[in-house]
């Protein structure tokens, strides 16, 4: 059997569907997996065990210049790419017209949520086959229901497993035992005050530990710079993708906003504290095999001594 799965964007998207091909791949043996997704974020269904081919696309680039040459080229081979192989089922996890639209172009019978479950409806006229989910489940638990539902085997009762393999070159800021920060996000209202990373960063530095604080965009890297600076901790180059997972796969525990490399800390099964100032962590909180904590919620924000608490008890491997 050939599945792809259709799970484009964003970060923490894409590793929610991951213990959904873990399931797959042990219910159907001899399976072939292959994922589309954006280029950006190819290293982490490529990390999994699993997945046979990933096919990218660059699709947040291509609709600034639909109409340029270059772009269409761009479309044509990457939509020759798609269709090279028959696919027995292609699953939209994502949900939505775009999804669903990238899903019409693979060979193959469509499958994804019903109506009622979906995040935009209308993609949902797009399937063949279509599978009821209920909406308050977490984000982890939607992709792994929906996938024993269209493939037809029953949903395991074991905990999620995310089959990621990471690289053996990390970037790392020394010798000995680091900790990783991540007070950058895409949104203001998702920012955690920057004297409480510092009180944090100060802490896990007194430990003995290297610190290193993570950015991604030049902006970010202001602030990783600021709070690295007044921590004597490290701020990293910048590092793609790949390189952030092998990071974060060897961190002794991770500090984060909700954030996608805080769900890919989590399901390398990293010690994790997730920090939620703009979103309710119920349906998308952090989830891995590690000890890992959410806290906060929309409009709510953690206070210094609850994300202190958090980090000793996942430190101490208590149950969270």
């Amino acid at each position: 059997m050939r599945v792809l799965i259709v799970k484009t964007s964003s970060m923490g998207d894409v590793v929610h569907a991951l213990p959904a091909v873990s399931d797959m791949a042990r219910a159907i043996p001899g399976i072939q997996i292959d994922w589309l997704v954006e280029r950006g974020f190819s290293a982490i269904p490529t990390q999994h065990h699993a997945v046979r081919r990933v096919i990218t696309l660059q699709w947040r680039k291509w609709r600034k210049s639909l109409r340029s040459p270059d772009t269409r080229e761009a479309l044509l081979a990457w939509r020759q790419e798609l269709r090279q192989d028959q696919y027995d089922l292609v699953i939209d996890m994502q949900g939505l017209l775009k999804s669903a639209a990238f899903a019409c172009m693979a060979r193959g019978p469509r499958g994804g949520y019903d109506w009622q479950s979906i995040k935009e409806p209308l993609a949902s006229l797009f399937y063949h086959q279509k599978a009821r989910v209920p909406r308050q489940l977490h984000a982890v638990d939607r992709c792994r229901h929906l996938a024993a539902q269209l493939l037809n085997y029953r949903l395991p009762d074991t905990p999620a497993d995310f089959g990621l393999v990471a690289g053996p070159d990390p970037w790392t800021p020394g010798p000995g035992p680091f900790a990783v920060l991540i007070p950058c996000a895409s949104r203001p209202q998702k920012l955690w005050p920057t004297k409480d990373w510092i009180a944090v960063g100060k802490q896990l530095r007194e430990k003995g530990w290297q610190v290193a604080v993570m950015w991604g965009t030049p902006p970010e890297q202001q602030l990783a710079q600021d709070i690295a600076a007044r921590i004597e901790g490290t701020m990293p180059p910048f590092l793609t993708v790949q390189q952030v997972a092998d990071t974060l796969a060897c961190a002794e525990v991770v500090v984060g906003l909700d954030t996608g490399m805080s769900h890919l800390a989590a399901a390398h099964g990293r010690p994790t504290v997730g920090v939620y100032c703009d979103h309710e962590p119920g349906l998308a909180g952090l989830v891995g095999s590690g000890p890992v904590v959410s806290l906060g919620g929309k409009g709510v924000v953690p206070s210094l001594e609850q994300v202190e608490a958090a980090l000793q008890r996942v430190l101490s491997s208590e149950p969270n």
